[in-house]
């Protein structure tokens, strides 16, 4: 297991094909999705198959992280950095179980992740999007330190982008 950042409750660590079945049971639950754009998978099988074939990490050398729970070592949900060559843009993400929600894990792990991003990683900038009806999402973001910019088409509904600029580039 290959952790990558650690926070006071948390540790983010590289996917494993063997968060194939929570990864898949993450992405059933309508709430989780309901803001993403995403669907839930048709089964482990296919969960499987995209981490079998997620290739950020060696393409990046960051990606989206499973988080897990220090004191219970359970997956909670994933966060991290993706890097989208089309835009040139690297964007914040996070998705977590519903029964930990409104915990501040998503901001830990975030704000963990912005942190990373602009010490280790040296990006210049990172941008965070979300549907305009996601306040729990928009807040994370603004929590963390990113700033509205503007509205943007999120697969037919109304989006917002947020961005957050790294103060040690100029």
């Amino acid at each position: 297991m290959k952790i990558m950042l650690e926070t006071d409750r948390l540790l983010l660590r590289e996917f494993d094909i063997s968060d194939a079945e929570i990864f898949y049971e993450l992405n059933l639950n309508p709430n989780v999705i309901k803001y993403t754009g995403n669907s839930a998978f048709k089964a482990i099988d296919e969960a499987k198959a995209f981490l079998e074939n997620y290739s950020d990490y060696q393409r990046n050398g960051f990606g989206r992280w499973a988080v897990i729970n220090k004191s219970t070592q359970q997956f909670i949900g994933w966060c991290g950095l993706k890097y989208d060559e089309n835009l040139n843009e690297t964007d914040i993400g996070f998705r977590f179980f519903e029964h930990f929600w409104n915990q501040g894990l998503a901001t830990e792990s975030a704000k963990a992740c912005i942190d990373h991003g602009f010490e280790k990683l040296n990006l210049k900038t990172i941008v965070g999007r979300a549907m305009k009806e996601n306040s729990a999402s928009i807040k994370v973001l603004e929590k963390i330190g990113l700033q509205y910019e503007k509205g943007f088409d999120f697969d037919g509904q109304e989006g917002v982008i947020y961005t957050i600029k790294n103060k040690m580039i100029r």
